[in-house]
């Protein structure tokens, strides 16, 4: 075999293995999107208690694959008085149903429900 050969295998090899790397299905992760608009009595500090509170499911919760958070900086001007927002991900829907069923969860509803304007919640499955 020459070096020529040699080569072109090596190269077709490298090639055909990227190929298949990208050509790989990736594990899809449902989102789940929780925004919030507090009630004008509602203090700072009981804003940051519910924060606090939310984010400390992750801990609470084995279904929860990861929560992300963080008020708004939009300059658009178009949330409606939301401040809020919260990204829970999940591998499937059955976990996204054993976490609002979960008694942590139930407990963080209880909480902070009294402390909250308005709310929305919207699930999706992320695509690339």
């Amino acid at each position: 075999m020459n070096i020529f050969t040699l080569c072109s295998v090596a190269f077709l090899g490298l090639a055909l293995t990227a190929f298949a790397a990208d050509a790989a299905p990736q594990k899809e992760k449902l989102r789940h999107v929780v925004s919030f608009k507090f009630k004008d009595t509602t203090t700072k500090e009981q804003i940051k208690q519910v924060e606090d509170a939310f984010r400390d499911l992750k801990k609470k919760i084995p279904h929860v694959q990861s929560i992300e958070w963080g008020t708004n900086v939009s300059p658009e001007k178009l949330d409606k008085g939301f401040t809020h927002c919260f990204l829970v991900t999940f591998g499937s829907e059955k976990d996204r149903d054993a976490y609002l069923v979960h008694p942590e969860h139930k407990k963080f509803v209880e909480f902070a429900l009294p402390l909250i304007g308005d709310a929305f919640v919207l699930d999706f499955w992320a695509k690339d």
